[in-house]
């Protein structure tokens, strides 16, 4: 295995968040989930479950939650009814993390021209989210709600199989936890059971490389900032 290769394909990831509507053969879609499932998971339980959504059922979804998006924003008192059932972002945010958010946030924003005063602005990019940024293919994973917390670690594997393994097609993705709080209206759209709860949505297709969004790359600190070397 040449080690080189692997590295290319883990570092050229990024979160595309501008596609282009050029299509994706079901077989690359297939062939992507088939060697991210070598994914390890606890007792080998493989608690993934993948719903993928092209033409009108991506469509149909897109109408839905824009439009319950939008209505939120109109009487924010709706949001309650939208809340996402496990906490993807902590209750309390607290440096270095909420610094590295905002400079994500700002940074991306920065690139686009939206300022902190432009509310529509923001809306519209958020809404983004909730368009799969145009890709053609959108993808919702689900869990067994039985399953336990360890089970959203192997997911991440998973996850991070699929992305990288896109890139060896020469295709890219965004992960997505915007989508979380939808899921009352995600779940009986792709037919999930009583008993699943959505883990996160993914936009995958063919990156717009005119796109100036796409030229936003978010920083990585440095190994010595993350490890701790014990002799």
């Amino acid at each position: 295995m040449n080690s080189l290769s692997v590295d290319a394909a883990i570092t050229s990831r990024m979160s595309v968040r501008s596609f282009t509507q050029q299509t994706v053969d079901r077989e690359a879609i297939e062939q992507i989930l088939q060697v991210a499932s070598r994914a390890p998971s606890g007792t080998n339980c493989q608690p993934w479950k993948v719903y993928v959504l092209q033409g009108a059922s991506r469509s149909t979804l897109v109408e839905q939650v824009c439009a319950t998006h939008d209505a939120i924003r109109a009487n924010p008192a709706l949001a309650a009814e939208y809340a996402e059932e496990y906490d993807y972002y902590p209750q309390r945010w607290v440096s270095p993390y909420i610094d590295r958010r905002r400079e994500n946030g700002w940074g991306l924003y920065g690139l686009l021209g939206i300022g902190k005063a432009d509310k529509d602005k923001m809306h519209q990019q958020h809404q983004r989210n909730y368009h799969f940024f145009d890709a053609p293919v959108g993808l919702m994973f689900t869990i067994d709600r039985v399953m336990g917390r360890g089970s959203l670690v192997d997911y991440g594997a998973f996850l991070q199989n699929i992305m990288v393994a896109a890139c060896g097609h020469g295709l890219h993705t965004c992960p997505q936890a915007a989508w979380n709080g939808f899921s009352k209206i995600i779940l009986p759209h792709i037919g999930a059971g009583p008993d699943e709860m959505l883990v996160c949505g993914m936009a995958l297709g063919y990156a717009d490389e005119t796109a100036v969004v796409n030229t936003f790359h978010t920083p990585r600190v440095p190994v010595q900032d993350f490890t701790t070397w014990l002799d």
